[in-house]
């Protein structure tokens, strides 16, 4: 075997461990809305920055690697699907209830989509694109956000991240609410009340003992098609501070680093980020569906690993 060829032959193996020379790549179709992702003939999700009902960034219709869907419909399907926020909870978001005095959690303020800084491309089996983020409270420009993404196979799953820098020509600062940072909502039949589960690190269950406690992450899954199937949620460890999970059991979690007294009764927590600075989130999200035993902590520690190369 050449060396050329080894190093190929090592690099299909990355991360995956079940990556082979016959499997796809993913693709990538762009139009005003957004992007639609692919992978051989199966979806794989939808980014959409241009759209007049959410007016945030999010990724939808949000597909394991064999093919079931693990995020709820969008929109929600009636008879079908618990129709609750159907505005507010369309996949895997980043949105702020209280930035700027701004709130894009629920649509009152807008995340324009200014361009594409790196425009999606596809790399050793690896798709990244990075986005550059407009956030305007009525007219008032708050602050600006440079989100890079990366989407990879690992293992029986996708992994995909966020990573946002935000930064300002004026002063701005994150409030103190429930409604921040990372947010899922899962598929209808893996939410709690129709047979799932949310299981944090630290081994607690369900929104009664997730709701409010900080974790180093949080999976929320059930059972599709004879498969685990669901989200893993980590936030990355050098975020500003950990994260208290906002988990309910009819299918939703959110990572949250800001809401101090929301969840604990303490102080009020305000972020402030001044001209010149620079405030960084990121997180992983596994989304996988699997016929055998997942392993969350290492799939959480890959990840990190990931992401300290960066």
């Amino acid at each position: 075997m050449s060396a050329r060829t080894l190093h190929l032959f090592l690099g299909l193996f990355a991360w995956s461990g079940t990556l082979s020379a016959a499997e796809p790549e993913f693709a990538v179709k762009q139009d005003a809305a957004g992007l639609t992702i692919s992978r051989g003939e199966r979806p794989v999700a939808e980014y959409v920055f241009a759209d007049k009902a959410i007016l945030r960034p999010y990724f939808t219709r949000v597909h394991a690697p064999s093919g079931e869907q693990v995020t709820r419909a969008h929109p929600p399907r009636p008879g079908i699907d618990a129709v609750d926020h159907d505005a507010m909870h369309p996949g895997i978001w980043l949105a702020f209830g209280d930035l700027g005095g701004g709130d894009f959690w629920r649509n009152k303020g807008r995340v324009e989509h200014v361009e594409f800084a790196e425009k999606p491309a596809i790399k050793d089996s690896v798709l990244s694109f990075a986005a550059k983020n407009r956030y305007v409270s009525g007219e008032r420009e708050v602050c600006r956000e440079l989100a890079r993404h990366t989407l990879r196979l690992v293992g029986d799953g996708y992994l995909l991240t966020f990573d946002s820098q935000f930064s300002g020509e004026a002063a701005f600062a994150f409030g103190d609410q429930e409604e921040m940072g990372l947010g899922v909502r899962l598929a209808t039949p893996l939410a709690v009340k129709a047979g799932g589960s949310i299981t944090n690190s630290e081994g607690r269950k369900n929104e009664k003992e997730v709701w409010g406690r900080t974790a180093d992450w949080c999976d929320y899954s059930g059972t599709l098609n004879g498969r685990r199937a669901g989200l893993l949620v980590v936030p990355h460890p050098k975020n500003l501070r950990p994260c208290w999970f906002h988990a309910r059991d009819y299918g939703f979690v959110a990572a949250n680093p800001f809401g101090q007294k929301a969840f604990t009764k303490g102080a009020v927590s305000r972020v402030e980020v001044k001209p010149g600075e620079t405030l960084r989130l990121r997180y992983g999200i596994w989304i996988y569906a699997s016929p055998k035993p997942v392993e969350l902590p290492e799939i959480a520690r890959q990840y990190i690993q990931l992401m300290d190369d960066r």
